[in-house]
């Protein structure tokens, strides 16, 4: 028998019916590489995910059938990755990363490592989930020595995304800054209004959900364990 989720409710979890829509419309484009649009920026992605991949497997000479088994993805579909002829998105990605060991933005980030950074709106690659209604974009440096991550997510209406656990000692912290969001950690589900915070170790399987009819929009800091 699976046991159901806790609920934890925020005093602001649902936003008023009355409240005024978002300016953003569903089939908005976002920028991706600046000035160049979704197609050019989706072909860069796919570029860095290969030559970090291949770069990451040869230094912990893994083979695509090893990295096959501990990530759940095919050898078929790596193998396409790798080869850059394909555009992956946030979930294989996430699933290469655990299957791998590293952090999520080993694989998605450049090697350059400036000591200081503007990162403009443009120039941050967003990755989608397989049905577009969920969008990650990196706001932290890549090549961070301080297994701490950055992103901006964003749901549309109805978006979800499941994330697998980041390892012992892994945490996250979500802060709403648009909408409502429920996030459900291990067997804890937590009701999110604009504003509100949550902490949560993300060493257990975890999921985002945006259950209302408006995009919602969250900052998600991924803290990563030293074991």
């Amino acid at each position: 028998m699976v046991a159901r989720p806790r609920v934890s409710r925020s005093s602001s979890a649902s936003a008023p019916a009355s409240a005024p829509a978002s300016a953003h419309t569903p089939n908005s484009k976002r920028p991706t590489v600046e000035g160049l649009g979704d197609e050019a920026g989706a072909a860069e992605l796919a570029r860095r995910v290969a030559e970090n991949l291949r770069r990451h497997r040869a230094e912990l000479r893994m083979s695509l059938d090893q990295l096959a088994i501990s990530s759940g993805v095919s050898r078929a579909a790596l193998s396409q990755i790798e080869g850059a002829r394909t555009n992956p998105t946030i979930g294989l990605v996430w699933k290469i990363a655990i299957g791998l060991g590293i952090p999520f933005q080993a694989l998605i980030g450049g090697n350059d490592v400036p000591r200081s950074r503007i990162l403009r709106a443009g120039d941050a690659i967003p990755l989608r989930s397989t049905d577009g209604r969920m969008e990650s974009r990196l706001l932290s440096a890549s090549g961070s020595v301080d297994r701490i991550e950055i992103y901006e997510l964003r749901f549309e209406a109805k978006g979800f995304h499941r994330s697998e656990p980041h390892g012992s000692g892994a945490s996250e912290t979500v802060i709403l800054v648009t909408g409502a969001l429920r996030v459900v950690a291990g067997e804890e589900a937590h009701d999110l209004g604009t504003g509100d915070t949550l902490y949560f170790q993300a060493d257990v399987p975890h999921s985002y959900e945006n259950r209302s009819s408006r995009e919602s929009r969250c900052i998600d800091v991924i803290a990563y364990g030293r074991g």
